[in-house]
């Protein structure tokens, strides 16, 4: 993995530029690369791959100790080699995840509200949001889950109360926009990256899809997914989203590739590709295309 750190003077400084936190890295790297062709990954595989974003041997270990401890990863010991899969509870949220990524819900068109005397006791989850101390109200997206009380489906009616102030208090729009921003901006030079003539080698496309992935998985998880004429006219996740997509696909061809030699699992090289990665790629060339 040494040779992608010589290889981050081509204009992707700025992709790397910061080492991530290795607890989340972590799981965003066994989400993207392990989970899909079979979940486990031999301890030295992992610290060669972390050490290519700044992170040393020791954080690495520090971190997968508390992943193990807090019951994100689990781990086997086969002979003198250690490997680590996560766990299922750490799973079922990487899949939910992964649907944002690979396989988006269409934005949704109207609300949902909910009217209960135990939402005076209780905070709503997100992203449900409390407008009054027994009213609660989030975007109608198919994976909300519903509260106990009275739920009814809403519609705005245009020329009606100012929906972008609400929802930009309610749901903290300032933050979630910032952080779509600050993905555009650390991966903005990918696209002409890919599209020069001196192609990545191996080893630095995979640094840069991880990152990609890992950037973009704060953000889009941060977004509530509101209907879009409750976002600001200049809303940023549609040009997110059009980059993520790019650059994941311009980057998968040679990511693979390294990962079929150099990550490890009990039973030997992880594959470079098999159904499931087939299917995310196909699902995001598919969006590329429409």
């Amino acid at each position: 993995m040494n040779e992608a750190a010589g290889q981050f003077s081509t204009g992707v400084e700025a992709a790397l530029a910061e080492a991530p936190r290795a607890p989340a890295f972590i799981v965003t790297l066994y989400g993207d690369v392990v989970e899909p062709r079979g979940g486990m990954l031999w301890m030295g595989s992992l610290i060669e791959c972390c050490a290519v974003h700044g992170l040393n041997e020791s954080l690495v270990r520090t971190a997968v100790s508390r992943l193990v401890g807090a019951g994100r990863l689990e781990g086997v010991r086969i002979g003198r080699k250690s490997y680590y899969r996560l766990s299922d509870a750490a799973r079922g949220e990487f899949r939910e995840a992964a649907r944002l990524l690979f396989s988006p819900p269409a934005a949704p068109e109207d609300w949902l509200l909910c009217l209960s005397e135990t939402l005076r006791e209780t905070e709503p989850p997100d992203p449900w949001a409390r407008l009054s101390p027994n009213v609660a109200m989030a975007p109608n997206n198919d994976d909300v889950a519903p509260l106990d009380g009275v739920l009814m489906r809403a519609k705005h009616l245009e020329g009606h109360g100012d929906l972008h102030a609400l929802a930009h208090e309610t749901w903290r729009l300032d933050e979630v926009a910032l952080a779509y921003e600050r993905f555009l901006e650390r991966h903005s030079g990918l696209l002409d990256r890919l599209e020069g003539d001196a192609p990545l080698s191996p080893s630095v496309a995979l640094a840069l899809r991880l990152r990609l992935v890992h950037d973009y998985r704060h953000a889009a998880l941060s977004d509530p997914r509101l209907p879009r004429a409750a976002c600001p006219q200049d809303w940023p996740a549609e040009r997110a989203r059009q980059l993520f997509v790019s650059a994941y696909v311009g980057l998968s061809a040679p990511a693979e590739a390294f990962v079929g030699t150099q990550f490890l699992s009990p039973d030997g090289a992880l594959a470079a590709r098999n159904e499931e990665t087939e299917r995310r790629l196909f699902q995001l060339k598919r969006e590329a295309a429409t």
